[in-house]
């Protein structure tokens, strides 16, 4: 640094310089940071006698190809010296080119300047950047710990209009060079950088563009551009210690995306629109690693878009949002929406839900038909999916779209197949909201039930596979009708209830089921088979806690996913000096919390926890009751006891004795707590045999996978009695405790009915099978409720194993 500082240096001094710059550029990681600032500072200041002769001595000593970081150093402090001699031209173009190539495939950088003079370099000496370098520093430069010369270098950096890796930009600009004013649109779109919704002038600015284009066309170009968000034309870089930035979105773009769904709300409402915006916010808020959300902001501006347009769909697609979005800012977001119209109308949320619930063209329950042409198009509504289907000109069913259809009619097709992804998407959206009505206590009086819910198109489909009460008599819906248990009609009535299985005793209860099964109905979710949860004699002990579920190991991250579907509110666990609250549910219609207590499990950085540092997995303790208005019990991140801290010195609230929660309440908590360790225990996965890090829960993998049943196992116990003597494995398997034994040729195996883990004759030794994704049920023939993946999962693996000597996956094969 001596030698840089002196005015007057020697040749031979010049070449140890270079020497040195070298040393120090192999050296360096990616960045020109610290002792680079000032090694820049002191070579500016150089004579230019001396700044010649060292870009001589260092482009003499560049290092060879493959030589990474040392290489890009060395080049960009040769353009740093070359750029301060006017009178030598730059003798590196296209090694700076091909260094900036790099820029390209990554993310972002971070106090990089050695490729910001590179790219310098190329600006002043005339040359465009690639998209792909431009598109890297227009996100650099929307780093919060940015360099305001990226910022500064970015304002020149007008092409492309929209940064390229992402499917939909790249389309939209393509399209722009075709359409006049589409690209002057984009560009204003590009300016929606404020968080909140857009001002006048940009309002009056977007007006003027859409005018030009006229608004058909805006919305013809744009909402098919909605539908490719989130797909990349090709993958950047990524260190191991990084989020999962192919799976964000592209920032730059985003405030794009966001200025587009501002202009999509200026717009005539349209189903497209409504579609293509309720599917932006699902897809900005699905979660990337180490990110979260993918965008939020996005998701904002398309709840904001949707509630300026009008019209029954749009009530119905924020109502669906309502029951699938768990990111809390945005969740709020929606609802407030929904009281607010709803306040608007003069109508409860409820009630304004289920009347905004749209049939999506059905003209009778579950069934529609259209003509197109010499053929009939048939959609038609079976359990919980919807499926399209034609009928030639005499009545015989085709088997795949006809030609002619696809040539005359592609408008007409089109939509056709728009609808049964809506009608499949609002199926499952109302199948949750008709779940959580248990919890709601609605009522309704007879004449709105038969409008609203039994002989509505589309929810009819559902309300007529559950039970329910007319002025407290149950009633299920069979041959046209509501029925009572003895098939007796029920045609009118003044108030009708959702049946629960709490309020009834064993012996109905069972009859319900067999009803049930006399008529092949299969509920959309478990109601004549739901688990009830009676107080216990512990619980009666305890006084105001539950330790019903305490002790287990849960994959957090699942748990957390479960707990938001399931109503409930909860913060990942940090490995961190922090505190938490419990995982809670309110319940506004009886005036009370639940709250499920949870702790981070581990204490090893990387072993226990994420890269971003949440911890993997949990441990569970309580369930406990408050009033709904309590203060918030809070507990460290690493596990220490839940207090409650009121402000201004007031005294803890207590919790509530446990015998005093209605018993219908208590139930359904208890339920969705058993949901939580049936579906996230570490005990359910095959795999961790081992008992995961360092073995230590070794001991809890084994109780919990071959221990007693939950209540919801036995449940399925229960039903896998019915359901196996009907199988055409029935003769090799049998329903026998904790278990169901297969005798195969090979072995016999016994299935335990809570973890469906697996052991084998004659020493109980372990066989793991992974199963897939999404295992298909088998054909068991009447199955009465949807959506019990164990129950499958274990009926697949006893038809997989009672013909175990057709087995060939030799994972398998190895342990039998």
């Amino acid at each position: 640094m001596d030698l840089l500082r002196r005015r007057a240096v020697t040749p031979a001094e010049t070449e140890g310089i270079a020497d040195g710059l070298v040393r120090l550029a192999a050296l360096d990681d990616d960045t020109w940071s610290g002792v680079w600032d000032a090694v820049l500072v002191e070579v500016r200041g150089m004579p230019a006698e001396t700044r010649g002769a060292l870009a001589d001595a260092l482009e003499a000593r560049l290092p060879a190809e493959g030589t990474g970081v040392a290489r890009g150093n060395v080049l960009g402090l040769v353009t740093v010296l070359e750029r301060t001699l006017p009178d030598r031209p730059g003798r590196r173009s296209a090694e700076r080119r091909k260094v900036l190539d790099e820029v390209g495939r990554q993310h972002s950088l971070w106090l990089d300047r050695r490729y910001l003079a590179l790219a310098e370099a190329e600006l002043e000496d005339g040359r465009p950047l690639a998209p792909e370098v431009v598109a890297a520093l227009r996100r650099s430069a929307m780093d919060a710990y940015g360099d305001d010369r990226v910022r500064a270098l970015t304002k020149r950096l007008t092409e492309p209009v929209l940064n390229v890796g992402e499917e939909w930009a790249e389309r939209a600009m393509r399209e722009a060079e075709e359409v006049p004013g589409l690209e002057a649109l984009l560009r204003h779109a590009t300016t929606a950088t404020a968080a909140r919704p857009p001002t006048r002038a940009w309002e009056r600015r977007a007006g003027a563009l859409v005018e030009q284009l006229g608004a058909e066309r805006v919305r013809a170009a744009v909402v098919p551009w909605l539908a490719l968000v989130g797909r990349r034309t090709f993958e950047l870089e990524r260190r191991e210690w990084e989020p999962d930035v192919n799976a964000a979105f592209d920032p730059y773009n985003a405030n794009a995306l966001r200025g587009l769904t501002w202009v999509l709300g200026t717009l005539p409402a349209h189903p497209d629109t409504v579609r293509a915006l309720g599917a932006l916010v699902e897809s900005a808020l699905r979660k990337a690693s180490g990110i979260g959300p993918r965008n939020p902001k996005a998701a904002n501006a398309a709840v904001g878009a949707l509630t300026r347009l009008d019209g029954e769909p749009v009530l119905a697609e924020l109502a669906r949002l309502a029951t699938r979005v768990t990111y809390k800012p945005v969740l709020r977001l929606i609802e407030s929406v929904l009281e607010h119209r709803a306040e608007a109308l003069g109508l409860s949320r409820e009630e304004m839900e289920e009347l905004a619930v749209p049939d999506h063209g059905l003209t009778e329950v579950g069934r529609a038909e259209r003509q197109l042409g010499d053929f009939t198009a048939v959609v038609e509504v079976r359990g919980a999916k919807a499926s399209l289907g034609w009928r030639g000109p005499a009545g015989k069913v085709a088997k795949s779209v006809p030609a002619a259809v696809k040539r005359d009619h592609a408008e007409e097709l089109k939509e056709l197949k728009a609808a049964v992804k809506d009608i499949d998407k609002t199926l499952s959206a109302q199948s949750e909201r008709l779940d959580r009505q248990f919890l709601a206590d609605r009522a309704w009086p007879y004449a709105d039930w038969r409008e609203r819910l039994l002989d509505h198109p589309l929810v009819g489909t559902l309300a007529r596979r559950l039970l329910w009460t007319v002025d407290g008599t149950a009633v299920g819906f069979a041959d046209g009708e509501p029925r009572t248990l003895t098939d007796d009609p029920v045609r009118e009535g003044g108030e009708v209830r959702l049946w629960h299985p709490a309020g009834y005793g064993p012996a109905e209860i069972v009859a319900w089921r067999d009803w049930l099964e006399r008529h092949a109905i299969t509920q959309p979710f478990k109601q004549a088979h739901r688990e009830v949860y009676l107080l216990t004699d512990a619980e009666r002990a305890t006084g105001t806690y539950s330790n019903r579920f305490a002790g287990h190991i849960l994959r957090q991250h699942q748990f957390n996913s479960l707990a938001a579907a399931r109503g409930w509110r909860n913060r990942l666990r940090l490995m961190v000096d922090d505190s938490a609250p419990p995982a809670t549910r309110e319940l506004p219609r009886w005036g009370l919390r639940a709250e499920y207590w949870v702790h981070g499990e581990g204490q090893a950085f990387g072993a226990d926890t994420t890269d971003s540092g949440s911890f993997l997995r949990l441990r569970t303790d309580q369930v406990r009751f408050y009033p709904v208005d309590a203060p918030q019990n809070r507990a460290s991140c690493f596990g220490d006891d839940y207090r409650m801290w009121p402000s201004g010195g007031a005294a803890p609230v207590e919790p509530l004795p446990i015998a005093d929660v209605p018993p219908l309440v208590l139930s359904e908590v208890l339920r969705d707590v058993d949901l939580f360790v049936g579906v996230a225990s570490v005990g359910n996965d095959p795999t961790w045999q081992d008992g995961g890090p360092d073995g230590r829960h070794r001991e809890y993998w084994t109780s919990y996978g071959f221990g007693e049943l939950s209540q919801s196992a036995e449940t399925r116990r229960v039903l896998l009695e019915r359901l196996i003597p009907r199988l055409e494995i029935a003769d090799r398997c049998a329903v026998e405790g904790r278990f169901l034994h297969v005798a195969g040729s090979r072995r016999t195996y016994r299935i335990h009915l809570g973890s469906g883990n697996i052991l084998m004759t004659p020493n109980d030794q372990y066989l793991c099978i992974v199963p897939k994704a999404d295992p298909a049920s088998p054909q068991a023939g009447y199955l009465p409720f949807e959506g019990d993946r164990m129950t499958a999962l274990i009926l697949s693996k006893a038809v997989l194993l009672a013909d175990d000597s057709k087995i060939t996956d030799p994972t398998i094969l190895s342990q039998l």
